[in-house]
């Protein structure tokens, strides 16, 4: 029971409570019979049977010397990135200020400033978090309010902080703010070259849309690996499917961009990009052989080890100048479809490989002509030569020749020898490494030793076009490398390479060459001579540049918004150059040098944060009403500070509240028993003498 503030009556039992009942029961038991019976003193046998029961009960006087303690605000500022967006920055500092220094001047008032950022992995703004931790470290019975500096777009309002006293909250931003974003709906992960892919796009808008562009439709551009840019004209709030062709494989960054009309709250959702996967349908390859021999089964054999290749493979069996008298018509072969693969479907061969193939008179001399005409247009061609090429029957002396990158000296050296990587040949990607590889394949070789197994003859070539990658003899070219019109060739000096696969001293890296040989031919950006990578591992960053030149390289890289900055990538071995950096933020980047450019994307292209930028109350609203506070604009100005009793509304037009809550701390603290026992002994023999005194006159008087 409180008497006054600080001080109470409180109970301290000398017996179990049961044992008072029980007693209490007793005598009223006896107070009953005594009334029944009209004795003299039962009122006064009652108190002194309440004083015993009373004293039992141990009543005790307990007193407080309290300490009064302040109360706490909790004062969030919301510090995420769409915070940042136009006078926002200025906004939230100055009414953070004001409101610290308006809740300082009240008395026994204390402020907690928390600063809430981006929550990593693109978790965006964790308002809600911050505050539930914050009422965790505090006592709830000091929490007087709590105030959220915030544009409301926050991304854990599911979360409940149980906040004992109102929370507030004051929307940054403008009521005639507005924005337009573009969102990526649907993203295929994988795409086949050549193939329409298709994209769900949507543009939509946000806040107070100006009439003019209400509506309207939005131009978009698309551009792949920061390519030729396509534009289509989308309408908006409307999901849009447009369509892509891949023109590469392995990873294409696309990019998706809308124009920043005026007065746009920001530009940063105004881009998207997404990485798909570019692969090949079916690998078509036409392998034509001359002749059999050793190494016809080889390249058969690693061409449809690769379940990505469609391979057709024809061998010249029969030559027009053997006479064995046997009709065509009884020949268990199939007849060389020469018109149908050299004219009418050559263009559907991504490559096509002559193998020891000479002239004679198979291929009419204009399906040569057409295969020139193919490489010019964007075709590849491998010519793997054997004695034949040096010979009259040369396929340099077709049309073919045009394209081919060295002509044939009429000499074939017989005899081993040691293929060399040259000097460019250790910086261009079909060769570069080749070495190493073929020693790991090969971990019991002699370190000190070559690399790999010798070949067996050599086709004499002089007057190189292009790169030699490869040398044999004296340092004579091996291995060719030649763009030609829109396409490429390649010309291998010799048929023994073959040899490796059979382990022939040892072996060496055939299928890894043809790989990547086949794959530079087919304009694969991985094996460009002149390349810009990047390769993203979470927020850490690979830069490689291939280059054929030895001179310093540095890249500029173009942050999302907008910043630029120069990287400077280290020479790690001939011809590659690579730094790791660390990005600051998430979105899409670019980087340039020279010619040169590569876009790539850490994380969303557009955070988070981005999706919606338009300052709302639809979020904390709810929120905040369900503790009697409420949802008030900076706009109109920084609000004053009430003092408000629990339950009232705590805010209003200009103004908002918190709960003062009177805590305090215990210091001191007096039990005085309150019927001593000198007193309780005083008490009961006083009332039992009296009770005595009056029986005894009852007695007298009978």
């Amino acid at each position: 029971m409180t008497l006054f503030a600080g001080s109470e009556i409180v109970f301290q039992p000398l017996i179990p409570w049961l044992l008072i009942g029980l007693l209490g029961t007793a005598l009223t038991v006896a107070l009953v019979y005594s009334a029944s019976t009209r004795l003299r003193g039962t009122w006064l046998r009652a108190l002194a049977g309440a004083v015993v029961i009373l004293a039992l009960a141990g009543p005790t006087l307990r007193t407080e010397h309290r300490e009064p303690l302040s109360d706490i605000v909790l004062l969030l500022s919301d510090q995420s990135a769409s915070q940042k967006l136009a006078d926002r920055p200025d906004q939230s500092q100055s009414a953070a200020s004001r409101l610290e220094a308006s809740l300082k001047a009240l008395p026994n008032t204390e402020v907690r400033n928390i600063a809430v950022g981006d929550a990593p992995d693109d978790g965006g703004s964790r308002v809600m978090e911050a505050l539930s931790r914050a009422l965790a470290e505090e006592p709830r019975s000091r929490i007087a309010g709590a105030i959220v500096v915030t544009d409301g777009q926050i991304h854990d309002a599911d979360i409940k902080a149980d906040i004992p006293a109102p929370l507030n909250v004051l929307l940054t931003g403008k009521q005639a703010d507005w924005d337009r974003r573009l969102h990526i709906t649907k993203a295929p992960a994988f795409g086949i070259i050549g193939e329409q892919t298709a994209i769900g796009l949507r543009i939509d808008e946000q806040g107070s849309i100006p009439q003019a562009e209400l509506g309207r439709a939005v131009s978009i551009d698309i551009s792949i690996d920061g390519g030729p840019v396509q534009t289509y004209e989308i309408p908006v709030s409307q999901n849009m499917e447009l369509p892509l062709q891949l023109t590469h494989a392995g990873q294409n960054v696309v990019q998706f961009t809308i124009p920043t009309t005026r007065g746009e709250l920001t530009e940063r959702n105004n881009t998207a990009a997404v990485q798909i996967n570019g692969v090949r349908d079916r690998l078509r390859v036409l392998l034509v052989s001359g002749e059999p021999y050793a190494g016809e089964r080889t390249w058969r054999n690693l061409l449809k080890s690769d379940s990505a290749v469609d391979l057709v493979h024809f061998t010249i069996l029969r030559p027009p100048d053997k006479e064995d008298g046997v009709p065509v018509n009884e020949l268990s072969l199939i007849a060389f479809p020469t018109r149908e693969l050299f004219v009418e479907k050559i263009n559907e061969f991504d490559l096509i490989i002559f193998d020891r193939y000479p002239q004679r008179g198979i291929l009419p001399s204009e399906y040569l002509d057409n295969i020139r005409d193919y490489v010019l247009g964007g075709g590849a061609v491998l010519v793997a030569a054997g004695p034949d090429f040096a010979s009259v029957e040369s396929l340099y002396y077709s049309g073919l020749g045009e394209v081919l990158p060295a002509s044939p000296t009429t000499r074939v050296i017989e005899g081993p020898f040691l293929p060399q990587i040259s000097e460019i040949g250790a910086r261009h990607p079909v060769t570069q490494g080749l070495e190493q590889i073929s020693r790991q394949a090969r971990p019991s070789i002699d370190k000190s030793g070559p690399p790999w197994g010798r070949w067996l003859r050599y086709v004499e070539v002089d007057q190189p076009k292009g790169e030699v990658v490869m040398e044999g003899p004296d340092k004579r070219p091996l291995l060719i490398l030649n763009r030609e019109g829109e396409g490429r060739v390649a010309l291998l000096a010799s048929d023994q390479a073959w040899l490796w696969s059979r382990g022939f001293e040892g072996g060496g890296p055939q299928q890894e060459l043809l790989r990547r040989l086949a794959h530079w031919l087919m304009k694969e950006p991985q094996l460009e001579e002149e390349a810009l990578m990047a390769d993203v591992n979470g927020s850490d960053v690979t830069v490689t540049r291939r280059t054929m030149t030895d001179r310093p390289h540095s890249v500029t890289v173009t942050a999302p918004d907008g910043t630029t900055t120069s990287l400077t990538l280290p020479k790690v071995q001939p011809g590659l150059y690579r730094s790791t950096m660390k990005v600051p933020e998430m979105g899409l980047y670019r980087l340039k040098e020279g010619d040169l450019e590569r876009v790539f994307v850490v994380g969303p292209s557009a955070p988070r944060e981005f999706e919606n930028a338009v300052a709302t109350a639809e979020l904390l609203g709810p929120i905040a009403a369900a503790t009697n506070g409420g949802v008030l604009r900076l706009e109109a100005g920084v609000p004053s500070i009430r003092q408000v009793r629990e339950g009232r509304p705590a805010f209003g037009r200009g103004w908002l509240g918190i709960t003062p809550r009177e805590a305090y701390r215990t210091i001191d603290l007096r039990l005085t028993p309150i019927m001593p026992a000198w007193a309780v002994l005083a008490a009961i023999l006083a009332l039992m003498l009296s009770a005595w005194i009056a029986e005894g006159r009852r007695r007298t008087t009978a």
